[in-house]
């Protein structure tokens, strides 16, 4: 009976309009496995949008499937969950849905922000109806998992079929709403012998955690969001009932945007190959240019996809006509759809962590500065993390340098104090720009002075290697930088660029205020791309500010007893590079211990990292003032290998301590 009602229709994976669906490509794809001589047990689609590649593969291997969008996932879990359906069930239940009088029943979520918009006002109170029972059969337990997945697929490509619009959410047709019936179908589902793995993560992070024969990559080419053009599916899937805005009527889609659709694709791009643990990578990207409007210009260079493979292996370019679905704005016919094949011969970056961390002292999750300075705690925040009060409101970072404690703080509010004002001024503009623009002025800086891109072009392209470095090559355009810089001291962002292709990433100024660092042996590279983005975004999550301040400041903050001072100063033990602008004194020790004293009394919690002992020395200052006050002394386990106060005499022995008054 279920099979006369709906005629024998299906629902195929297939049949969905999607921007930059890779349906037609299908066969291209095969092409190119079938001439390389491919041969995989496991298929990994990790951009995979309809899901449409993966299930061309899964007749032939196990596949992993992933997308950020909900919407997706479920369709994802419709069609290759491996959890049991009752098809029977599910067929009288969409015949219910298609039968429903909706005169029965009164407005709902859906009808009362979508109709007479995407939908006629009938099929928007229908909809919501539907979606309502759907919610209500999985709380109820009536339904599993896989169950719901299925109805709402049903459902989304019913309604996605009869939509006011052009195939995509980003608006609706300013029209008479064509009077079309909402009808929902089973689905066709294949039941394979192989396994699937369904994933609804960022694929930068997933590629560290899975494992296949071949991963396909077919990334957002421009600044579309697909969560702006497919917001009202993820409304659906979702079904949390929030609030809509503007005319298209979106959700908050602020946690499912992409970076691949961002300035920084390049950076995201080169981070997920490095990361990826495969036998072969086929990317998939197009040559949109500036075809179209603005908007649908690739936002990931040649240059950028061919450097970013070839760091993995052996890369080879395949290229067919194409004629993909587009919002209809692009007006160029000839579009050439490009695979890139790379034979992956050197190990991922995330193998190399796994084995790298066994002996590694930095824990995962810390960020790093993008700021080298000297005697900068990064590596020693697994230690003194775990000596920090849990219940700090206000956390005082000072003598932060490059921040890399304040950033990592817990607490309400953090305030990080440096006394070298244009650190401050650094740090200040890593935060208050957006990382797509940074990333622009950085690179622009780059091109105006002629500096090197490895991170684009790869160290042959300057006739050099990774042992030798890019020092020679960008010396004079270095020279030229700096001392553009020095002239005025008013470019920051020149300064951040000196920095970034500066000897070991680090900062100094001699005693005119002049930067004096000479060129380094690396660049702009993935790393410290890396680093200015996770500072840039970490900055901005948390309530943290940068004042240039000197440490006698501290007092006039109106610290209260839940707030925290950690104080990490220039070492009497030692002059490094941080302290030749005015230098640290027995005079400064000493009033350093008096601020802190006066803080003990007045029950403020303090930390204070420094070296006890150093090449024989000791700091009996320190050591007096700590035993005088009962102050509890934590030995710490780690030497600055980089600082240059040590030496390699076999009586550098250096104990580094963390003094506190709790």
């Amino acid at each position: 009976m279920n099979d006369a009602y709906f005629g024998n229709k299906k629902i195929c994976i297939t049949q969905r309009r999607y921007l930059g669906s890779k349906t037609k490509l299908l066969s291209f794809i095969d092409s190119i496995l079938e001439a390389e001589n491919i041969e995989f047990n496991s298929f990994a689609d990790i951009f995979a949008g309809t899901g449409t590649v993966a299930n061309h593969f899964y007749n032939r291997s196990k596949i992993i499937v992933n997308d950020i969008l909900d919407s997706n996932s479920h369709v994802y879990t419709a069609f290759f969950g491996k959890d049991s359906i009752r098809e029977g069930k599910l067929k009288e239940q969409l015949r219910y849905y298609n039968d429903i009088e909706i005169k029965k029943y009164g407005e709902n979520y859906f009808s009362k922000n979508f109709s007479d918009t995407y939908f006629d006002a009938e099929n928007a109170k229908k909809i919501g109806i539907i979606r309502d029972d759907i919610e209500k059969l999985f709380e109820e337990k009536i339904i599993t998992n896989r169950e719901k997945s299925y109805l709402l697929t049903s459902l989304i490509y019913a309604f996605d079929k009869i939509a006011n619009t052009v195939g995509h959410y980003d608006a609706y047709r300013k029209i008479d709403i064509p009077n079309k019936k909402l009808f929902l179908l089973p689905l066709d589902i294949t039941n394979s012998r192989y396994s699937a793995e369904i994933y609804k993560d960022d694929a930068n992070e997933l590629v560290k955690k899975i494992k296949a024969d071949v991963v396909y990559i077919d990334p957002p080419y421009n600044s579309r969001q697909y969560s702006d053009a497919y917001h009202l599916l993820e409304n659906i899937a979702t079904w949390k009932k929030e609030k809509v805005f503007g005319v298209a009527k979106k959700i908050d889609r602020s946690h499912i945007k992409s970076k691949y659709n961002m300035k920084s694709a390049g950076v995201a791009f080169g981070d997920l190959i490095d990361n990826i643990n495969a036998k072969y990578i086929l990317v998939s990207y197009n040559d949109m240019g500036t075809a179209g409007n603005a908007r649908s210009q690739s936002r990931i260079s040649d240059h950028e996809i061919l450097s970013a493979l070839k760091r993995r292996g052996e890369v080879k370019i395949f290229e067919t006509n194409f004629k993909q679905f587009t919002t209809g704005k692009s007006s160029k016919d000839d579009l050439k759809e490009r695979i890139f094949l790379c034979k992956v011969s050197i190990v991922s970056k995330s193998n190399k962590s796994v084995i790298a961390s066994k002996n590694n002292p930095v824990q995962v999750g810390f960020v790093k500065s993008p700021l080298n300075y000297t005697g900068g705690k990064h590596k020693l925040l697994p230690q003194i993390a775990k000596l920090f009060p849990k219940d700090i409101k206000t956390f005082y970072d000072v003598f932060s340098g490059g921040a890399n404690v304040g950033i990592n703080a817990t607490a309400k509010n953090i305030v990080c104090i440096e006394k070298n004002r244009y650190v401050v001024n650094l740090l200040k503009l890593i935060q208050d720009d957006n990382f797509e623009d940074l990333n622009q002025r950085v690179i622009d800086i780059i091109d105006d002075f002629g500096l090197s891109q490895s991170y684009i072009k790869g160290y042959e392209h300057y006739n050099v290697d990774s042992s030798s470095g890019l020092g020679q090559y960008n010396k004079s355009a270095f020279l030229k930088l700096r001392g553009e810089f020095n002239k005025e001291k008013t470019r920051i962002d020149l300064l951040l660029v000196l920095v970034l292709y500066s000897f070991n990433n680090q900062i100094r100024f001699n005693s005119n205020g002049d930067f004096n660092l000479p060129v380094g042996k690396r660049d702009y590279n993935g790393s410290s791309r890396k680093n200015v983005a996770a500072f840039n975004q970490i900055s901005n999550e948390k309530r943290i500010v940068f004042k240039n301040y000197d440490f006698r400041d501290v007092e006039k903050m109106s610290l209260k007893n839940d707030d925290f001072v950690y104080l990490d100063p220039p070492y009497l033990l030692g002059l490094a590079s941080y302290n030749e602008m005015g230098g640290w004194t027995e005079k400064d020790e000493k009033d350093l211990y008096a601020l802190l004293t006066r803080l003990d009394k007045k029950e403020i919690r303090f930390a204070l990292s420094n070296v006890l002992e150093h090449k024989g020395k000791i700091n009996e200052i320190m050591k007096n003032w700590a035993k005088k006050n009962g102050y509890r002394v934590h030995k710490l386990s780690y030497n600055y290998k980089n600082s240059n106060y040590h030496s390699t005499a076999k009586n550098n022995s250096t104990i580094e301590v963390l003094i506190t008054n709790y």
